[in-house]
């Protein structure tokens, strides 16, 4: 059953946001090599703990850390640990924070240092993939319509969508319905109304969509070992374009720091 927001639950949501985008800005400042995965992870904790949140993924279906930490061929849920970053690595940093009773998700994929020019493409296009997909969620749309923009984009460039792994809508609970697929057919699937909360999420590799998950249980990884992306937004249907609740805003200002 999908659970529309009232513009009180979206406030609350707004402020969850907020706090993630800000603890996404603090770890993208001390991003570079010779850093440790789990050094990032104590970092965003603490931010988000100091800063009145809770990090919504901490034991959530028995997750053991505040961040999905990914690095190079990892696609999502990779853990935080002694992996130290090195240069032409990237890294898709994966977050939530739960307050006032509402959760908010966002991803990032960082590159560490210098990166080959192809995957330098494979980071732009998913993360514009994201923004055109956002384009067309707007009430009266269907979510065919998103998912089938970011396939399409990605697939004109020359990569491919993860098909297991979407997203999803999101509030009281981290999941909830949809599904948000990144891929489709145009005029398909459920008809997008105001109030909607869903976290968009393309997944995106350099080469094949295939996709193989670890002994730990959690770690998703490209089947052909090669790269893969991740950029996330939860964001809110709206009548003419989409409000986007997280942003990347104080990821790009630690950037240029």
């Amino acid at each position: 059953m999908i659970v529309y927001k009232t513009e009180e639950d979206i406030e609350l949501i707004r402020q969850s946001a907020l706090i993630l985008s800000k603890a996404h800005g603090e770890i993208a400042r001390v991003i570079k090599p010779g850093i440790s995965t789990l050094q990032l992870d104590k970092l965003a904790e603490e931010f988000i703990l100091d800063n009145g949140g809770k990090p919504s993924f901490k034991n959530y279906n028995g997750f053991p850390y505040s961040l999905c930490i990914s690095v190079n061929s990892v696609v999502v849920h990779g853990f935080p640990g002694n992996y130290v970053l090195n240069d032409g690595d990237i890294i898709s940093v994966d977050g939530g924070v739960y307050k006032n009773g509402f959760h908010s998700d966002c991803a990032y994929t960082h590159a560490v240092g210098e990166v080959s020019p192809e995957v330098q493409k494979l980071l732009e296009v998913t993360k514009q993939s994201l923004y055109l997909g956002l384009e067309k969620a707007i009430a009266g749309n269907r979510l065919g319509d998103v998912s089938y923009t970011i396939q399409e984009y990605v697939e004109a460039n020359g990569f491919t969508v993860v098909r297991e792994l979407v997203g999803h809508g999101i509030g009281r609970n981290l999941h909830e319905s949809p599904e948000v697929p990144n891929y489709g057919k145009r005029g398909q699937g459920v008809k997008l109304q105001n109030g909607l909360v869903i976290a968009v999420e393309p997944m995106v590799n350099l080469g094949g969509r295939h996709i193989v998950q670890e002994e730990d249980g959690w770690t998703i990884r490209t089947k052909d070992n090669k790269p893969s992306a991740h950029f996330e937004h939860t964001i809110v249907i709206r009548k003419d374009k989409p409000e986007i609740l997280t942003t990347f805003d104080y990821i790009e200002q630690a950037k240029k720091s």
